[in-house]
């Protein structure tokens, strides 16, 4: 036998598609593909894009810590990685002193690489902001994690 109660929505909405949650996701597949878009001109994958841009603010992350940091799987960021140090924009030891992480740096050309891509993605991201009212982006940064760690903790 089936439960014929229904459970209330979170919040009032009009439509299924006013949901926090298909506002965010589709906040996420313009945002996905605009990036998509842009990374082209540089060769690069979003992943591989934020995979570079992370190395660059904390050059020596293993494999697992950047898959964290761009929210990706470790097996997918070990082909990212594998990908990235192919075309010569990052290094990683072939072997190490003690555990099995092996950290990964940038090249000189991974540098120019990412600097050059990063001038585009960060023109998106203005893109983004310059809608958002005067004085909200702190609060609304705020929100988003908020509802992460509601979602994680």
């Amino acid at each position: 036998m089936q439960d014929s109660s229904r459970e209330e929505p979170p919040h009032p909405a009009e439509d299924v598609l006013d949901h926090v949650g298909y506002r965010l996701k589709g906040a996420h597949a313009a945002l996905r593909g605009a990036m998509d878009q842009a990374l082209r001109e540089y060769d690069l994958t979003v992943p591989q894009y934020a995979c570079l841009e992370v190395l660059a603010a904390r050059p020596g992350l293993s494999n697992a810590e950047l898959a964290r940091a761009t929210f990706v799987t470790r097996q997918s960021m070990n082909v990212v990685l594998r990908g990235l140090q192919d075309e010569g924009l990052l290094t990683r030891p072939t072997t190490v002193d003690h555990g099995r992480a092996r950290p990964a740096t940038l090249t000189d050309e991974g540098r120019r690489r990412l600097d050059a891509a990063q001038a585009a993605v960060y023109a998106i991201e203005a893109r983004m902001i310059h809608t958002i009212p005067e004085g909200r982006l702190a609060g609304l940064l705020e929100d988003l994690d908020r509802m992460a760690r509601a979602l994680t903790d």
